[in-house]
């Protein structure tokens, strides 16, 4: 349970981080709400998934899911760059998401 609630919490912060770009410096209401909302639930969702999870792995995969969903979206929503090199680094960032996963006991 603790790693579903770790994921979902990579999830909110992706919702989080693209959300400070609809917010617009927090001057939109609605986009500003959403993603202050996402923050919260997203920190309390990885303070649980902690509990039973180590820290170093729990924190890594949190930000590693929440930067390679954010990076993919920032291309797809954005326009941002898609060279081979981002894209390569991305995919060195889901090995080490996987890596680490592997790497800890449930």
């Amino acid at each position: 349970m603790a790693w579903l609630l770790l994921i979902v919490a990579g999830l909110l912060e992706i919702v989080w981080a693209i959300g400070l770009k609809y917010a617009a410096g927090f001057t939109r209401f609605w986009p500003s709400t959403i993603t202050v909302t996402a923050m919260i639930a997203s920190i309390i969702l990885l303070g649980i998934a902690m509990k039973s999870l180590p820290v170093g792995t729990s924190y890594a995969i949190w930000v590693g899911v929440g930067a390679t969903g954010t990076a993919i979206l920032g291309i797809v929503l954005f326009g941002e760059s898609a060279s081979a090199g981002r894209l390569a680094s991305l995919a060195l960032i889901v090995a080490g998401i996987v890596g680490l996963r592997l790497a800890t006991p449930s």
